[in-house]
Formats: C-alpha cells, sequence, structure tokens
C-alpha cells in the first residue's frame, strides 16, 4: 500500500503524532489510545488515523533501530512520535522494501512530517525532523531476510522481539516461523459474519472459504453500518467458530459461556441454538457494556448475565441469579498471550514477557478446573484460547486430565490454528467430556 500524504490542514496526523507520543511514553494499550479520539474525527480520516497509529507499532522495531542509527540523542516524545509516523509512511511506500520509493514521495512525506512538527513541538525540531526523515528513507530500503538469517535480523526487520523469535523457532522451525512473522506485519482484513438467514448478503462483500463469514473490504464503511444496526451482521474473525464448532450447540440445551466479554462467541452460540438458556459469565469492567449489548442480540434464546469471578463463588452466584448449577455444555476461552491474534493486537508483542509463559498457564488451570465444576454429566467442556504457544493449550489440558477433577472427563477432539497455515487467527479449542 502506498503512503499518499495529506495536506498539512488534514487532522488525521497530528492525532496519530499525538497518540504515538502517547504510547512513547506510558505504554498504554493501543485499543485504550485509539479509544481516546475524538468523534469529531471521523470517516476517512479516523480510519487514516488508526492506520497510522497501528502501523508505528506494528513496525515499531525496525523504526526504533533504524532511528537510533541516526540519532545520538532521541529527542523528546513529540519529536520522535513525528518521525515514527513519517517513518511508517515511507516504509508503507517501500513495497517489497528492495528498492527506495521515488524522490518525489520522499519529499512530500518528508514535507508533510515537517510542517506537522512545527505545530505539533517547534520549528527547531521540524529542522532535526527534515534532517532525520530524509536519512530514514534510504537507512529502510531492505529486502526481506530470509528464513535462515541470524534471528536479530530478522527480529529486528519484522519488529518482534528476539526472545520470542526464538521461542517460536524451537516449537515451529525456522520456516513456519518467519511465515508467523510475515503473517503478523500486514494490517488485518476486516471479516463479518452474515447472521440474517432470510436473506442473502450484498454483493460488495466478499465471500470466504469459512461459512458463514465475508470479507468487507474498504469502501464500503456507509453501507456496512446500517447492516450492523439492523444485526443482519457482526464483525467477527472466522477463528471465532472453532471453539463453538466443538461446542456444538443445539436447541433447548443449558449452555455457559464462562468468559463471556465482550460476547462475540456468546452470540454466535445463540445464533447456533436458536432456542434454549445461554449464561454468560464474566469479571465486571469495561468490556461489559459490549457483552450486554451483544447478548441483546441472541434473539430467541433466553439469556442471563452473570457478573463475576468463575473462580470466586461463582455457585453462589448461579444461585443468586437462580440459574443452574451444572451446564450441558460449557465455553471456557480463558486469558492469555494472545500470540495467536497478533495482526489484530499489534502492540501486544511489546507487551508480553517471557514469564507470562509461566504465569497464564497456572491461572488458566485453575479457570479449567472451576469450569469442569460446571459441567454437568455427560456434558462437555471446551477450553479454548487465542494462543499458538503449547504451554497454554496441550500443557494446560494435559495437567487438567493428569490431575483429580480430570478424572470424569476424556479429551475428545482438538483443533489448533496457525495462522501462516489457516489463514486466520491462530488459536486452540479442546472439547473434554464429561461421564455420565
Amino acid at each position: 500500500m502506498n503512503a499518499i500524504p495529506q495536506p498539512v490542514s488534514d487532522a488525521a496526523w497530528p492525532a496519530a503524532a499525538r497518540l504515538v507520543a502517547r504510547w512513547l511514553d506510558r505504554s498504554e494499550r493501543v485499543d485504550a489510545l485509539l479509544d481516546t479520539l475524538p468523534r469529531t474525527l471521523a470517516g476517512p480520516a479516523r480510519a487514516r488515523c488508526h492506520h497510522l497509529v497501528l502501523g508505528v507499532i506494528r513496525h515499531f522495531g525496525r523504526l526504533d533501530a533504524a532511528l537510533l542509527r541516526l540519532i545520538a540523542h532521541p529527542p523528546r516524545f513529540s519529536t520522535r512520535a513525528a518521525l515514527f509516523v513519517a517513518g511508517f509512511e515511507l516504509i508503507d511506500a517501500l513495497g517489497d522494501g528492495s528498492r527506495p520509493p521515488a524522490d518525489g514521495q520522499v519529499a512530500k512525506i518528508v514535507h508533510h512530517a515537517v510542517e506537522q512538527t512545527k505545530a505539533l513541538a517547534s520549528p527547531a525540531e521540524a529542522r532535526l525532523v527534515n534532517a532525520v526523515a530524509r536519512k530514514l528513507a534510504s537507512a529502510l530500503v531492505q529486502a526481506p531476510p530470509g528464513a535462515d538469517a541470524p534471528i536479530e535480523q530478522l527480529a529486528e526487520y519484522f519488529s518482534h522481539p528476539a526472545w520470542l523469535l526464538r521461542t517460536w523457532q524451537s516449537q515451529f522451525g525456522r520456516e513456519s516461523a518467519r511465515a508467523l512473522l510475515e503473517w503478523n506485519q500486514q494490517p488485518a482484513p476486516v471479516y463479518a459474519r452474515w447472521r440474517d438467514a432470510t436473506a442473502a448478503p450484498p454483493g460488495f462483500m466478499k465471500p470466504t472459504e469459512w461459512p458463514g463469514f465475508l470479507e468487507v473490504e474498504s469502501g464500503h464503511w456507509a453501507e456496512v453500518e446500517p447492516l450492523l444496526e439492523s444485526r443482519q451482521l457482526y464483525l467477527q474473525d472466522p477463528a471465532t467458530r472453532l471453539p463453538v464448532d466443538l461446542l456444538a450447540p443445539v436447541a433447548n440445551e443449558h449452555i455457559l459461556d464462562a468468559c463471556a466479554a465482550p460476547g462475540g462467541k456468546s452470540l454466535l452460540i445463540a445464533d447456533r441454538m436458536k432456542t434454549g438458556q445461554l449464561v454468560a459469565v464474566d469479571l465486571p469492567g469495561p468490556r461489559i457494556d459490549r457483552l450486554k449489548e451483544n447478548l441483546s442480540r441472541a434473539g430467541t434464546v433466553e439469556v442471563a448475565l452473570v457478573q463475576g469471578n468463575i473462580l470466586e463463588n461463582i455457585g453462589t452466584l448461579l444461585r443468586e441469579h437462580r440459574l443452574p448449577a451444572v451446564y450441558d455444555g460449557v465455553l471456557l476461552d480463558v486469558p492469555c498471550s494472545n500470540t495467536g491474534v497478533m495482526r489484530h493486537r499489534v502492540d501486544v508483542k511489546w507487551r508480553l514477557q517471557p514469564g507470562d509463559f509461566k504465569k497464564h498457564p497456572q491461572q488458566q488451570l485453575s479457570m479449567l478446573h472451576a469450569a469442569a465444576r460446571l459441567t454437568g454429566p455427560g456434558g462437555r467442556l471446551v477450553y479454548s484460547t487465542c494462543s499458538i504457544d503449547p504451554e497454554e493449550n496441550e500443557h494446560v489440558v494435559r495437567a487438567f486430565l493428569a490431575g483429580k477433577a480430570g478424572g470424569p472427563f476424556t479429551l475428545e477432539a482438538t483443533v489448533l490454528s496457525y495462522p501462516w497455515a489457516d489463514r486466520h487467527d491462530g488459536g486452540a479449542a479442546f472439547r473434554l467430556r464429561r461421564s455420565g
């Protein structure tokens, strides 16, 4: 995608630079940062701002390394942010990276950054941006390294921590690890699930290989919004179908979604059931409003929302809400490292620490024990993550089955999804059946 510099009066560029400066300063979550954008920044300008911010964070490692080689003493955050945004526009203009963009295109990108920096910082800092950004265009020209390149080179070019790449190479091999790096660096397509069984989806939406899921191509948001409001359409990645497919809910069952927010899988369960009871459980917090909204779309299924922690007195909470103590099916989509969804969550790789692969499995195993107590005789329990790492997937399930609580359960089915092979978000799902 070639960068198209916008007029200096455009509001997207300075808005993006301010958010990048905050991220550099405070390491805030990118989704929370983007939520702070004013509603007055709408339509194409808002989309462009998102593109710039996500692009900078996605390519942060490569940009930061190049800038460190060009600047002895990093300037203040506002000026660094201007350089990062300009740097991403240059990467956007590079194509495959093997040859520089046209001189005229570089000049436009640099000039635009300089003019914006005058307002964001100062004329003196704008002169620094002018000098550095011109050198940055040449510094970024590099053909993508192959799978056999040194880890440090791969990690820098594809903007991932070297320790994480070492982990993936040991788990998946060099070729697959490089394919994952390349996958994560591409902007994520927008997918949606068509919910209206009485009508065909509109022609501007592109069919996919996954039944019921469509790709929303750019330029159609004005047409998409009414479909979302009418509840015919729901924005959702095809990978979310995998744990629900294993759960296989049917009409008139009692189903519990134990980590339900924001509710995309809950809604998919309800759409599969048509009738029955769906109980959604999650912690109180900012995502509850989105969960409530999604549950309101559940149609003829009876829904109940329980705000609580399945690790703390969940039985008492269910009794207080006059809900069943055990269920025909339980979905446990646990908090995890998110290594399977880094294409969407571009800042995860910068927040993740090696110790997380020890901390998360401990919590996940405790939650699996709690969910097992909510699964009725003959019922099924689906454990799922959006992680591709065995520590959070096979190892947790194996530990559960080896323990006393796992005695009544058998592992019936396993689905592992890898983005570079399956062409959508990665993750894992395991169906455990309780004896009757």
